[in-house]
């Protein structure tokens, strides 16, 4: 058997019950609320990964990235095929803020905005080389696209003004996801996310 240190082992560790099976269903749905709830406010951010990263959160990596997989899955079967093209974006983002909540960036209010930070960034270095494909480097967001034009017009590289267009939206994005998905594990009883514990390497919000 491979040997490691008790950090890597928390960090990747899952702990594989039908609690952490509910759990997945559950972050899908909260997916699609905060994804609807951002078009029926007409807000120019996605909301749509909410339900990921909290599932990351709770019960790690590994299921936060299915909980990403599965939610592109089901949206591109249900409502847009477009989803599965950004079925890896989901998975890092997934992984990603599973990483940083075992590595304790979801302590205090101050280091989830600094992993809603490093979530941004993982999404934008997947999305933008997608956007390039499907849409010319464009996101479809009135905020990115604005600095996109901008940018395209001043003779910037398309790839450099893709990253940025998507990186203007993903930055308050994924950092407010990752606060509204905090505000929500911090809320969550100790006795529910004592099910989902490995160890002493698991994250636990400070009073």
């Amino acid at each position: 058997m491979a040997t490691g240190t008790h950090s890597q082992v928390s960090i990747w560790a899952t702990r594989w019950t039908t609690l952490t099976l509910v759990l997945i269903p559950v972050g899908i749905a909260v997916n699609f609320v905060g994804k609807y709830v951002a078009q029926a406010l007409r807000l120019p951010l996605w909301l749509d990964s909410i339900g990921t990263v909290l599932t990351a959160f709770i019960a790690g990596p590994w299921v936060g990235a299915l909980t990403g997989a599965l939610n592109n899955i089901i949206y591109g079967l249900t409502v847009d095929p477009v989803s599965f093209w950004y079925f890896i974006t989901s998975v890092g983002i997934g992984l990603v803020a599973g990483v940083m909540a075992r590595l304790g960036f979801i302590r205090s209010t101050a280091r989830a905005v600094v992993a809603g930070l490093v979530v941004a960034l993982v999404a934008t270095v997947v999305s933008f080389p997608i956007n390039i494909y499907l849409w010319g480097g464009q996101t479809g967001n009135v905020w990115g696209d604005a600095l996109f034009a901008a940018l395209t017009l001043r003779g910037v590289p398309l790839w450099l003004a893709s990253f940025l267009d998507e990186l203007v939206v993903d930055l308050p994005d994924k950092v407010l996801t990752v606060l509204l998905a905090f505000g929500l594990f911090r809320a969550l009883p100790r006795r529910l996310l004592s099910q989902f514990q490995l160890g002493e390497g698991d994250a636990q919000p400070t009073a």
